[in-house]
């Protein structure tokens, strides 16, 4: 999960970093049609994907306290401060299986848990277009939210709510002339479960790379 979160911020930096040289070959040519207006002043993208987890715990002989993979829904608001940089907000929902990960037997579901998912985020875009007149814009967003777990066993409920700081990497296509199109994105939530607020023991889990997965269409206005 280390090495991936790794790379996933080091695609991040190296695509922002083309960002100077994108923009001067962007404003050397016309803009295409089927490019994104940048005149529009807000962006709403619904969207469904996959969210994959880290662990709570790594416990001895390789045992582990983790969410299980579960499908992810929900929707971001966009609102532009400039062509190419916008302020982001995001909120999502997925419900998991909390499972005690055991060598050979596998996983074992523990309790069930309801996630929301909540942040803020700077978003940069980076404009480049295809030899076919498509636009095709990559972007960067970093930001800092929460994770609130409901969480349930039995008779017993708890709930927990821990700050989760994120990065991600994505990209816009236009579809038509108008103002929509395809969003794909993939994000790293950074945080730790609180299971002081969880159990009310003063116990530190480990810090977790959560894996976001997703894809829906973005409407600007």
């Amino acid at each position: 999960m280390r090495i991936a979160s790794f790379a996933l911020a080091s695609l991040a930096a190296g695509t922002a970093l083309t960002f100077v040289s994108s923009s001067a070959v962007a404003q050397s040519r016309p803009r295409p049609s089927s490019q994104v207006d940048t005149r529009t002043m807000f962006e709403v993208t619904p969207y469904a994907g996959y969210m994959v987890f880290g662990n709570f715990l790594s416990g001895p002989l390789g045992t582990s306290l983790s969410n299980k993979p579960a499908p992810v829904y929900g929707a971001q608001l966009g609102m532009k401060l400039a062509p190419n940089l916008s302020l982001v907000g995001n909120l999502a929902a997925t419900n998991s299986d909390i499972q005690v990960g055991v060598p050979i037997l596998g996983g074992l579901t523990v309790a069930r848990s309801s996630l929301v998912l909540y942040d803020g985020n700077v978003q940069l875009d980076i404009p480049v277009t295809s030899a076919y007149g498509t636009s095709f814009a990559p972007f960067v967003q970093a930001g800092v939210g929460a994770f609130h777990y409901s969480i349930t066993q039995s008779f017993v409920s708890t709930k927990a709510t821990n700050v989760a700081g994120n990065v991600g990497v994505g990209a816009d296509v236009a579809i038509g002339g108008g103002g929509m199109g395809l969003r794909v994105m993939a994000k790293d939530y950074i945080g730790k479960f609180d299971f002081q607020d969880a159990t009310s023991f003063n116990f530190s889990g480990e810090t977790t790379h959560n894996f976001a997965f997703s894809a829906g269409m973005r409407f600007s206005f």
